[in-house]
């Protein structure tokens, strides 16, 4: 009722409705009638709404030049999140010629006016690159920063890089460490592999091949194979985890398998010390993980 009366508030809310399919069929065309009304309203989050929809493909064909349009009457009147959409188009090239110079001054808007972290991390990438604007990587670094410290993954990894190599900031391995292990945590296979390499080395941290097996052993779980090999390496020689030459096998096979050139030869050297039962063994496990189709499936079938 509100909604025909002409409220904006309730054409959002109804189009919300049927977008979701919540108290009522999922319909997207009905949706996009109701944001069309409260858009042609000059209702920013409609146009948004309409942005978004026609970039998707929900109730009519995917159309990005469509949605850029919606994308920019909303961004003109500040919705961060049609700012940030609008610099991902044009980061893209959909929907209008590709400009990173464009997608660089609507990130910062959106960065600028409201604590976005996606926002200011892909700033930060295109000043890392010097994709838009003049390579900067101090620049690059401080919106990594501020995207790091809410939280956003990639940002941590990112900035950790930069510590590591002294991009932007002084070198400096703890901090690279420090930035990893907030990346690492959250999942990120780089990160975790890097984190393992430190570990490994005594850099930046204290040397713990305890601490380097685990962190290469997440980045392995999520097919690193920089880390699966490591990782067979650290078996080999009982670093960290029980010396297991099957299980080293295990996971140079695994490395092998992703392409690893150096994990032929380490097998071949380990096979030496090996039994015909403990290849046969080290194979059927390393058949069975790259089989299986998560971790947990993989550990029950190898137990």
């Amino acid at each position: 009722m509100a909604a025909k009366q002409g409220s904006i508030e309730g054409q959002i809310a109804l189009g919300d409705l049927y977008r979701n399919g919540e108290g009522i069929p999922q319909d997207y065309a009905e949706a996009m009638r109701w944001y069309k009304l409260a858009a042609e309203q000059r209702s920013a989050e409609a146009q948004f709404d309409l942005g978004v929809m026609n970039d998707n493909g929900q109730g009519v064909a995917q159309n990005y030049a469509e949605a850029v349009r919606w994308y920019k009457l909303a961004a003109e009147q500040r919705l961060p999140d049609a700012e940030y959409n609008l610099a991902l188009m044009y980061a893209n090239g959909k929907g209008v010629a590709q400009d990173n110079a464009e997608a660089a001054r609507w990130f910062r808007v959106a960065a600028d006016q409201r604590a976005m972290p996606e926002a200011q991390f892909n700033l930060g990438v295109l000043y890392d690159n010097g994709q838009g604007v003049a390579q900067d990587y101090k620049e690059a670094a401080r919106w990594y920063r501020l995207s790091a410290e809410q939280g956003f993954t990639q940002a941590g990894f990112n900035l950790g890089l930069m510590y590591a190599n002294g991009q932007g900031v002084a070198k400096d391995d703890a901090e690279a460490a420090r930035w990893y292990k907030m990346a690492a945590s959250q999942g990120q296979p780089e990160a975790q592999y890097n984190l393992g390499v430190m570990y490994a080395a005594g850099q930046g941290v204290l040397k713990d091949y305890k601490e380097a097996a685990h962190w290469y052993r997440l980045a392995a779980e999520q097919g690193h194979r920089d880390a699966a090999f490591n990782l067979g390496g650290l078996y080999a020689a009982g670093r960290g985890v029980p010396q297991d030459y099957v299980e080293s096998h295990k996971w140079f096979s695994i490395a092998a398998a992703a392409g690893d050139l150096d994990s032929p030869r380490a097998q071949a050297t380990i096979e030496a010390r090996m039994t015909a039962e403990q290849i046969q063994k080290a194979q059927a496990l390393a058949a069975a993980w790259k089989a299986c189709a998560s971790q947990a499936e993989c550990d029950a079938r190898v137990k």
